[in-house]
């Protein structure tokens, strides 16, 4: 992974120090919370219902043990013990004090990580698929770009106030496990039948109060301008989208009103004037981030078998592992959803344990996904039994990827102060509800997302089940959503109808699984059946009045 030099170290110091000061004189009273709040908000400091949280960058998800282990010991220091790690492959601390602020930024910074650009209207943390560098299907490792365009986007003077924040997402598969299409830019690493890498630009997707997927912008970029055709884009947005209507503001609103062509034909001009401006980075500098990101000293001719007489091993494997592209290694998917527990929390023991599990036996490497949980991306078979063993005395070997229980969950009205409803408690309900393993496996693949409000934070338009929590004339309401996507055929989810009560939404879904188990097809996850059949099944199922006894 991408270690900084003297440059970076020095760029982050000096934040650090520029925010203590800033910190110090709002304690003093000597600039005001109108004045400080800018200030923090670059920081990644927001000031919740109950404290201050601080949102912690881990640039492409990516992070070494050392790293992980400060997280955790930041989590015992200062917060409660534990960590919530985020859709922005980040973390979050919710239980901050204001006067201990700069001191976490200095610790994050003796090991090469900083929370700048975690907040604001300016591009965000850029997040890439979790098993980049590992998986059997890549194309090109995305990282070294990702890390190219992170290097690009910080402090970028032009892009610190744009009329909204920015979020961009980076694959080299043909994979799509980082809801490429529902960001502001979407970038997918692709071959053309020349044999040549190029990317391909998708612009104008989000979530949020108006939903969308991103249209291809640009077919295939190649990659040594592949900076140059951000700055394009991004400087058409700046140029022309809203800044009198935040909630029109984003550049999927810009890309839908002037339409996907002539949003393409403006960056296709400004494009062509910036490649004569030479802003491009040089191709060496490309090479010399790709040099850290050479692959790991991989023993060769391992075995792929494994021994799985133990029953509860092998369905871990069956779940919760995937194809790596070395022989004899696999990638591994270290679930943070147990049965009644908050989607994305860990202890700080459980942090620093995943910590010293990536150093023993993942190359020194861990990976934060966007589903909230974690990835060791190199582990060899041969030991996975025994990291199984120890992810199972620590209550961190549930075999649930991509089953219903392992739910997106933003932290909702408990923490949020932009929230309208609680999203924990509904998780958690679900969780206890569908917590029979074998009950999870005959449902299948079924993503269920949990938003507590309409910024969608929990993803939930992109759920095969999304679950949005409103207010109803000050009584939480939750709204049902069936048939979202976020993958290569990713889809928004429609509402079902009117909304439920906490313990309604449980029943609801409920409902909705028992339909889908009577009419699938060989073969079918949920959002196939759906598909397939529509929503009128679905919502007579789930609206259907109870008989009256007697």
């Amino acid at each position: 992974m991408y270690q900084y030099d003297s440059y970076d170290q020095a760029m982050v110091d000096a934040r650090v120090a520029e925010f203590r000061d800033q910190v110090e004189r709002r304690l003093a009273g000597d600039i005001t919370e109108d004045q400080f709040k800018p200030l923090r908000l670059k920081n990644g400091l927001y000031l919740q219902l109950h404290a201050y949280m601080l949102r912690v960058a881990v640039p492409y998800g990516t992070l070494n043990s050392t790293q992980m282990r400060m997280l955790g010991d930041i989590a015992d220091k200062y917060d409660r013990g534990y960590g919530h790690f985020t859709t922005r492959q980040n973390i979050q601390y919710n239980w901050i004090k204001l006067s201990d602020a700069p001191d976490i930024l200095a610790d994050l910074a003796s090991v090469e990580m900083h929370a700048i650009q975690t907040s604001g209207n300016c591009i965000r943390n850029t997040t890439s698929d979790q098993f980049a560098g590992a998986a059997a299907d890549e194309l090109v490792d995305p990282r070294p770009y990702a890390e190219l365009l992170r290097q690009w986007s910080t402090f970028h003077p032009e892009f610190d106030y744009l009329p909204r924040k920015f979020k961009i997402a980076m694959i080299g598969s043909e994979t799509d496990r980082a809801a490429m299409k529902l960001h502001d830019i979407g970038i997918q690493l692709v071959r053309n039948d020349a044999g040549e890498i190029g990317c391909k630009f998708y612009v104008g997707g989000g979530m949020g109060r108006t939903p969308m997927i991103a249209p291809v912008i640009g077919d295939f970029v190649p990659p040594l301008q592949m900076i140059s055709y951000l700055e394009a884009c991004l400087r058409v947005y700046n140029r022309y989208g809203r800044r009198d209507n935040k909630y029109k503001a984003r550049i999927k609103i810009l890309v839908h009103e002037i339409g996907a062509d002539e949003y393409r034909r403006q960056v296709e001009e400004e494009f062509a004037h910036i490649l004569t401006l030479n802003l491009e980075p040089p191709p060496a500098e490309l090479e010399r981030i790709k040099g850290f990101f050479e692959q790991p000293g991989f023993e060769a001719g391992l075995s792929d078998d494994l021994d799985l007489s133990d029953p509860d091993f092998a369905l871990w494997v069956d779940q919760n592992t995937h194809a790596h592209k070395q022989a004899g290694y696999t990638i591994v998917t270290i679930s943070l959803k147990p049965a009644g527990g908050i989607p994305g929390d860990a202890t700080a023991d459980q942090i620093r344990l995943m910590a010293d599990l990536a150093k023993e036996h993942s190359f020194d490497e861990l990976r934060v996904t966007h589903a909230q949980n974690i990835v060791l991306p190199h582990v060899k078979k041969a030991d996975l039994y025994a990291l199984w063993q120890k992810l199972d005395e620590a209550g961190l070997a549930t075999a649930n990827l991509d089953l219903i229980s392992d739910i997106i969950a933003c932290p909702g009205l408990d923490y949020c102060a932009l929230a309208n409803a609680r999203s924990i408690p509904v998780a958690q309900k679900i969780s206890a509800r569908f917590a029979d393993l074998g009950r999870q496996r005959e449902l299948g693949e079924l993503k269920l997302k949990i938003s507590g409000c309409i910024n969608a934070c929990g993803h939930h338009h992109a759920g095969h089940i999304g679950i949005l929590g409103v207010d109803r004339k000050g009584v939480e309401n939750y709204q049902l959503l069936l048939g979202g996507s976020e993958g290569a055929d990713t889809s928004l989810a429609s509402i079902t109808g009117p909304g439920f009560s906490e313990d309604g939404i449980v029943d609801a879904v409920e409902k909705a699984t028992d339909v889908y188990l009577a009419q699938r097809a060989d073969g079918e996850r949920f959002v196939d059946t759906f598909r397939r059949i529509g929503m009128a099944p679905f919502k007579e199922a789930i609206y259907a009045k109870e008989p009256v006894n007697g």
